[in-house]
């Protein structure tokens, strides 16, 4: 077969409903936050504790960061310089979010988006933990 027929075989395959498109790459990693899941103390300060998911850590050759963290009552991860962007985006729970010197609250449904060179933090507050997704990329060095 020649390389035309075999593309005009792939489209033509491609096309029919519910087809899948032929496996070219690496296949999706699909993590169970259940098997990386543990309780450990925040970072930058140790102020309470906090749930941990580890979620991107089983990612070979990754370059971001990924996680799932619970902030029980009373924890915080503390005020830290960041080289890199970041995202904190609330799932439940309510926070307040540190930037440039500033605080806002964070409720669920809501990102905060952090810029380089800030030092930023957040803390629980109220009477539910605080459910976060955290997401950064990664220096060169580390993946």
């Amino acid at each position: 077969m020649n390389l035309f027929a075999l593309f005009s075989a792939t489209v033509a395959a491609a096309a029919q409903p519910g087809a899948s498109p032929p496996a070219t790459g690496r296949p999706p990693l699909v993590i169970d936050e259940k098997q990386v899941m543990r309780d450990e103390p925040p970072p930058h300060g140790a102020i309470g504790m906090s749930t941990a998911y580890r979620i991107s850590d089983q990612a070979p050759g990754r370059t971001m960061e990924f996680r799932k963290r619970i902030l029980h009552v009373g924890a915080a991860i503390g005020p830290h310089p960041i080289e890199h962007d970041e995202v904190y985006y609330a799932l439940a729970g309510e926070g307040v979010v540190l930037s440039g010197g500033r605080e806002a609250p964070l409720k669920p449904g809501a990102a905060a988006y952090l810029y380089r060179g800030e030092t930023v933090g957040i803390r629980q507050v109220g009477k539910a933990p605080l459910a976060l997704i955290i997401a950064y990329p990664l220096p060169a060095a580390a993946k």
